[in-house]
């Protein structure tokens, strides 16, 4: 039986909260990045990133935000529900 504290529960939601505000902020700041070195002309022979790349690429930021913040907010919320 899976035993999860409330304390758990609210870190892993108030995690995943989280991972979706930095989602667009990192998103924003690789797709910058990955524009600018196209433009720049650094490496001339890559083809700019297609749309199903970036696809990919967003869905995997996303997938790694997510299981960061809600593991990190249920260890942290389980953690200070054990000290109450």
């Amino acid at each position: 039986m899976l035993d999860i504290s409330w304390g758990g529960l609210l870190g892993a939601i108030l995690g995943t909260i989280v991972s979706a505000l930095v989602y667009g902020t990192l998103i924003d700041a690789i797709e910058r990045f990955l524009k600018a070195r196209h433009k720049s002309g650094q490496d001339p022979d890559r083809l700019p990133m297609s749309g199903p790349e970036i696809a990919m690429m967003r869905r995997g930021v996303l997938s790694a935000n997510i299981l960061l913040f809600a593991g990190l907010g249920y260890f942290i919320g389980h953690w200070i529900g054990s000290l109450l």
